[in-house]
């Protein structure tokens, strides 16, 4: 997908990224990086070439824009796949946007999933036919039809009077499995129409990871994908992609997916007029087959090995069939509709996938997945996951593709990046490991306290939290207590909270991001937390000085996929430990740790709980993978550090 050059593309690098060059007389905080610029030759040299590239870039180095660059200057349509929605408006609105000063014919393109936009139709059938709960749905519809005239995107990012659990919501955005495509009255002025026309006229398209690979699994199938045709793609954070991989290629049904298409169902044929005693009946027996199927498995939360599924159908086998059945006799029932809708038609695909999907989730056998369900609340899910996507991934993504670019500031693990690459299945590329601009032995304190007990021992929870009041006390708060894993946090949390001044925040007492802002605002604040705050957040300055982890942060190995790769591995004549599961947890450490250094004035403590880092032979590993922080065992020291 090259593109004619234009003259803003002939410009070189140097005279961008370099001394007294453009990026110096135009952004505000720039400063000369030379990493900043090996990191733009790089990418400048792969996109050209036509080969792949991985370049782990520490905090600082200014990567954002050393990818960007490169892009606009290749004349090629390149995808960006960032980690998060959030990141993705941060390029989009931040970067990109500071980029068209020297790029002014710049063409980009925003791409979320299609669940995040508006369905014009269903608006209008909406109101036609409102099916609002309580006095504030109608408030809300209300002020959502008014956004609907003056909107352009029909994202809801736009919209602030929705809460993140918004059922209104789900009834009127635009997710495939509901939309009709060109049949629609509305397709020519649909938000997702729009989207990928100018998607398809952009040099440069922003998705985030989880469209990237429902697009890319999507495209396998009879569907056609959403992100037009590209010539290149860069992974943004790209120490995420194993995980996120997996999932999409894999198989889910839950409960929810069964009562959504029952839900959907009934709305349909209100709106269409097309209800009947016998499509009633269908339906009911559908919901009466879906809690009977579900309430079979244990109350007890978490994840669990579904190796035994011919016991379970042995067992079972008359909740499932009933299940099946009731599928079965929906599908019939809307395929005998006369002159039926094309919403109809959805319907009915639905319902035949599901019962292929349950059918394959009970009754599939192939080797290279682990079968597993999972509770949550009220919700039951049952999977089926890839223990190895890398055959995939080189099949359908480095094979295809012809330059991949895989960056982060932790990808390498002992100085290289065989780990990253035998997971994700990449073949020859272009490797650099880039310096952070950051003085880490002059700017953080790595705090090891091996006095304290095995973390597996039952006196260790104690001990803990008597280090973590002294580390507090030190930094006056102003921390970060990150966990691997919610028990451990809420017991060092209720440990802690009675014995030092500062305000204390818990991961779950409320949505994320407004923790985090309250985490902002609140001096000497202190935040517990656990998986999704190791990685993503940024708080600069004085406001964050400590960051303390509980313990080494090994995969669960009793996790089915986690075990399922450890079996796997084992068998084909590696070794896990040392293969896999170090690796793994040496790079979620330094995501964890690297919450603390977010620009080159701050300064503060980094302090880990588990001494196995120390005293047994993998902890060498671990600091070797780890920036050459300053390291000390003395709590003294680590007063007089945070005093200076």
């Amino acid at each position: 997908m090259k593109r004619p050059k234009t003259k803003e593309q002939e410009v070189s690098l140097e005279t961008i990224f370099g001394p007294g060059g453009w990026l110096a007389s135009h952004h505000p905080s720039y400063e000369h990086r030379p990493a900043q610029l090996e990191m733009a030759e790089l990418i400048d040299s792969a996109l050209r070439g036509g080969h792949h590239a991985v370049a782990e870039a520490g905090t600082g180095t200014g990567k954002t824009l050393a990818y960007l660059v490169p892009i606009l200057l290749s004349g090629q349509r390149v995808v960006i796949s960032a980690a998060t929605k959030n990141l993705q408006e941060q390029l989009y609105f931040k970067d990109i946007a500071f980029l068209r000063k020297l790029f002014p014919k710049l063409r980009a393109t925003l791409m979320k999933g299609r669940s995040n936009y508006l369905c014009r139709q269903k608006v209008y059938d909406m109101v036609d036919e409102p099916f609002l709960n309580g006095l504030e749905e109608v408030d809300q519809f209300a002020k959502i039809r008014k956004w609907e005239k003056r909107t352009e995107t029909g994202d809801r990012a736009e919209l602030e009077i929705l809460p993140d659990s918004s059922e209104l919501w789900r009834r009127i955005d635009a997710r495939r499995e509901t939309c009709t495509g060109q049949k629609c009255k509305e397709f020519d002025r649909c938000f997702i129409t729009k989207m990928h026309q100018d998607a398809a006229e952009s040099d440069l398209i922003i998705v985030n990871h989880h469209l990237f690979f429902a697009d890319l699994a999507l495209k396998q199938t009879e569907f056609a994908g959403l992100i037009p045709e590209y010539s290149a793609v860069v992974f943004d954070e790209a120490h995420e992609l194993e995980d996120v991989a997996t999932q999409y290629f894999g198989l889910r049904v839950s409960n929810y997916r069964l009562e959504e298409l029952a839900r959907d169902s009934e709305a349909t044929l209100k709106v269409k007029n097309l209800g009947s005693e016998a499509l009633q009946r269908c339906l009911e027996r559908l919901r009466l087959a879906t809690d009977t199927f579900f309430s079979v498995f244990p109350a007890q939360e978490g994840r669990f090995n579904f190796d035994q599924r011919e016991a379970f159908l042995e067992s079972h086998r008359r909740a499932y069939e009933t299940l099946q059945n009731a599928l079965t006799r929906l599908s019939s029932e809307l395929e005998g509709l006369p002159s039926r809708p094309e919403e109809a038609n959805n319907l009915i695909r639905r319902a035949k996938e599901l019962r292929q999907a349950v059918k394959y989730l009970l009754e599939s056998k192939e080797r290279n997945f682990v079968y597993w369900w999972e509770r949550r609340g009220r919700g039951v899910f049952l999977e089926a996951s890839p223990i190895d996507v890398s055959e995939i991934l080189e099949e359908r993504l480095f094979n295809r593709v012809e330059s991949v670019v895989l960056t982060s500031a932790t990808l390498s693990v002992a100085d290289n990046f065989q780990f990253l690459k035998n997971r994700l299945g990449v073949p020859y590329a272009r490797e650099r490991i880039l310096a952070s601009p950051f003085d880490y032995s002059d700017q953080a304190l790595f705090y090891m306290p091996t006095s304290l007990p095995d973390p597996r021992a039952q006196n260790f929870p104690a001990r803990a939290a008597d280090v973590i009041v002294e580390v507090l006390e030190a930094s006056e708060g102003r921390a970060f207590v990150l966990f691997t894993s919610y028990q451990q946090m809420r017991e060092l949390y209720e440990r802690v909270r009675k014995r030092v001044p500062y305000e204390m925040f818990l991961q779950g007492t409320a949505p994320k991001t407004r923790l985090l802002d309250r985490f902002r605002r609140t001096p000497h604040a202190v935040l517990f937390a656990t998986s999704s705050f190791w990685q993503g957040v940024d708080v600069q300055g004085e406001q964050l000085s400590a960051v303390i982890v509980d313990r080494l942060p090994f995969a669960v190995p009793s996790d089915p996929v986690v075990a399922a790769r450890i079996r796997m591995i084992n068998e084909d004549g590696g070794n896990a430990f040392t293969d896999y599961q170090i690796p793994d947890a040496i790079i979620r450490l330094k995501q964890g740790f690297g919450r603390l250094l977010r620009s080159q004035s701050d300064r503060g403590i980094l302090c880990l709980l588990d001494n196995r880092i120390a005293r047994k032979a993998y902890g060498k590993m671990f600091l070797e993978s780890l920036p050459p922080y300053r390291i000390s065992e003395s709590l003294e020291e680590l007063r007089r550090f945070m005093r200076e």
